[in-house]
This record gives C-alpha cells, structure tokens and sequence, in this order.
C-alpha cells in the first residue's frame, strides 16, 4: 500500500451515506473498519451489520439506536474535546437504525468477526479515562472499548486527546505479528479532529520491515490514516490545537489483546505498555 493510500483526507473515502467509509476492502485488510454519518435534525440511517460488529459513537450530538427489539438512548456530547460518551454496541447479523432529533455527527467503529453477542449500551461514566504521560507526551486515553473495558468479539476502539504542542503515540510502536505473550497481529485507523480553525497535527508511520508502510502526513479534522503495518508515531498536535483521535483496531488473532512491540532505537523493548498510548 502506497503512503498516498494510508493517509485519506477527508472527503476521499466518501460516499452516499458516509463522510467516512473504510472498509476491509478499500483498506486492503481483513478485519477493521469506520464509517462516520451525518445526520440532520430529525435524520435517520439504517445499515445492518452483516458478518462484523459495530460500535455507534457519538462525535457531536446524541441519537436513538434501534437494534432489532432493542432500543438505546444515546445522550452524546457537544464535541469530542467535550469529554466521553455513551454508545451502543451493534451485534453483527442484526439491522440498525440510527435517529437523531437535533442532528449530529456518529462514528461507526466496526470489526469482521464470528460470535454474536448481545445489542448494549455503554454509559459514559463506566468509561475508563485515564491521564497518561507527563511534560509535553502528557494526553488523556477514553478506554471505551479496549481490550479490559468493554467485551466484544474482536473490536478494539479507543479516544486519545492530545494537548496543543504535545506528542502522544510515542514512543513509535508496531503491531503486526502475532508473538504469543509479546506482540499481537492488528490492523489499525486513526480518525482526527483538530480544535480551533485552521488546526492541524502529523502522524508517521515508517517500515518495520522491507517494503512496509511509510507516511508522514499532516492531519486535519476528517482525515484518516491506515496502519497496516509498521511502527506509527508520534502522533504530534500543532501548539495552540488540540488534536482528537479515534483508533480503531482488529486482527486475525484467537485472543482478543492489545499487546505492542515498542521501536527499540527509542525505548527498551522490554519495556510495560502499562499507561502507554
């Protein structure tokens, strides 16, 4: 994949019915990925999930989630840099619709996958948030649906936001082969929004390997970069922006797990990913 490929601006995976639309397919993956809808006043969209699961997330504004014979009141937020949000979890193999009576923004996190598990709801305040880094690698992780916090078949999906001036994603970490214990096999997309006009960030990805994936790009709200393989980061906000991004991750593994293998020319490899992102 070509690093024009990788980094997709915003406006060059639209469609129809998204702003956003990567898919296995477009990515030349397997396994994740995102869609984002927009949605006016009393604007509705209906999709069914077929063979992956889905995560209906908030990035402005608060909607009705109807799965089947289930319903979910989705309160929302303002803005992402408003702070968490609830969701709901959409099963693969059932049919969705999505209402929004004040009209809003929705990102759809999704991931190929074999069991069905049940339609949920996931309050914002079981959302763990935590402070990572200090100094200018300082950022705050909204564990929405990591690994520990919120069961799914193989989704993985986090929020990072990163102070104007700051660097998060760091050190550069990879995750592309499955190493029991060590390192797990995922397929990754970053989302970015960038507060304030005329904001803007980069992200680098560079080869692990001959012939992998290589990408400095810089990012503005909409954009989207696809890590297939390789090591990515930093992620680096624009002093005076605060840069947002949605990760979205899955992979062919038999567990569920969020292991990484840390650049060793930046950090100890033996290093926890405890507190890392």
């Amino acid at each position: 994949m070509t690093s024009h490929q990788l980094y997709v601006p915003k406006g060059a995976a639209a469609d129809a019915n998204y702003t956003l639309d990567i898919d296995p397919e477009r990515a030349g993956w397997t396994h994740s990925s995102l869609r984002v809808v927009e949605l006016g006043p009393g604007g509705t969209h209906t999709f069914t999930t077929g063979d992956s699961e889905w995560i209906v997330l908030p990035l402005s504004g608060g909607c009705t989630v109807r799965i089947e014979d289930k319903e979910f009141q989705i309160l929302g937020r303002d803005s992402v840099f408003a702070g968490v949000t609830d969701f709901a979890y959409v099963p693969r193999d059932a049919r969705a619709q999505i209402t929004s009576g004040a009209g809003g923004r929705f990102a759809l996190a999704g991931a190929k996958c074999e069991r069905q598990l049940p339609a949920r709801y996931g309050p914002a305040p079981e959302v763990p948030v935590e402070d990572r880094g200090s100094g200018t690698c300082a950022r705050q992780v909204r564990n929405f649906a990591s690994a520990d916090a919120f069961d799914c078949d193989r989704l993985i999906a986090v929020e990072v936001i990163t102070p104007g001036g700051n660097w998060s994603s760091y050190p550069p970490h990879k995750h592309d082969e499955h190493r029991p214990g060590i390192e797990s096999e995922l397929e990754e997309i970053y989302y970015f929004e960038i507060d304030g006009p005329n904001g803007f960030g980069y992200q680098r990805v560079f080869p692990s390997r001959d012939g992998g994936s290589d990408v400095l790009a810089e990012v503005r709200t909409g954009d989207a970069v696809l890590v297939p393989d390789g090591w990515h980061g930093p992620s680096i906000a624009a002093p005076g922006h605060t840069m947002y991004y949605l990760n979205v991750m899955a992979g062919p593994g038999e567990e569920r797990e969020w292991r990484i293998c840390f650049h060793p020319e930046h950090v100890d490899n033996t290093a926890s990913t405890e507190g890392y992102r």
